[in-house]
């Protein structure tokens, strides 16, 4: 059965959300700030996280930031919960990692499909663990490593997804809310900045080798020799 971690200061949410996946079918187990919550990954990685943006202490964005940079948590599937409905707050958890973002007050059927939505999406895809390689690109998934001619390049969670996906989908145009969808796993209603940002961050990043990133005007973009 999987176990799902989430941090809330609020006790009557923490209470309610915890109650409501487990009556779901999963364990879940609440803590009210990062230090409870970092103490319990000693003895349990987690199958997903639901982080409160605004919290005591560590607030959820640092808590998000340091299980990206962990090995041994990087992987975990992370979802924001916050009272906060800006999009400067929403494209900021997005772009350290969460997977998905819900405002609250939001309703426990919306909270369930969201969960098993981004566990579907995370864990249960199966997706190919060999080696690609797109032009002078070489990208593993099973060790997450990036190397451009034999040089390693240090990417972002994100822009390791973005770039995945674009390179097991070599040749295919892939529209922008078709990015966002597979790899942010939210609907930002037609908002492209986030995918041209990291676009531009990678071909930054891959050097002469950014070229295999093709702009496709009006589109998209496409991984392409």
């Amino acid at each position: 059965m999987r176990q799902i971690f989430i941090v809330e200061d609020d006790d009557n949410i923490r209470e309610m959300v915890v109650y409501a996946l487990t009556s779901a079918g999963w364990n879940a187990s609440g803590f009210r700030d990062g230090t409870e919550f970092f103490t319990a990954l000693k003895t349990k990685i987690p199958d997903m996280a639901l982080l409160d943006l605004m919290l005591p202490g560590a607030d959820g964005i640092s808590i998000l930031k340091s299980l990206r940079q962990s090995p041994n948590t990087a992987e975990i599937p992370v979802i924001i919960l916050t009272a906060k409905n800006s999009e400067l707050d929403r494209v900021k958890g997005l772009d350290f990692g969460a997977d998905d973002y819900i405002t609250k007050p939001f309703s426990v059927m919306e909270l369930i499909s969201r969960v098993r939505a981004v566990l579907r999406r995370c864990k249960g895809e199966g997706e190919d663990i060999l080696d690609i390689t797109v032009g002078g690109v070489t990208l593993s998934p099973s060790r997450r490593v990036v190397t451009a001619r034999d040089r390693t390049v240090t990417l972002t969670y994100k822009e390791f997804e973005l770039l995945h996906y674009m390179m097991i989908n070599v040749g295919i145009v892939i529209s922008r809310d078709k990015l966002l969808d597979r790899v942010w796993g939210y609907d930002y209603g037609g908002e492209s900045r986030t995918i041209d940002m990291h676009v531009k961050s990678l071909r930054q990043k891959l050097g002469e080798d950014g070229n295999i990133i093709k702009t496709v005007r009006n589109v998209g973009y496409k991984a392409d020799n």
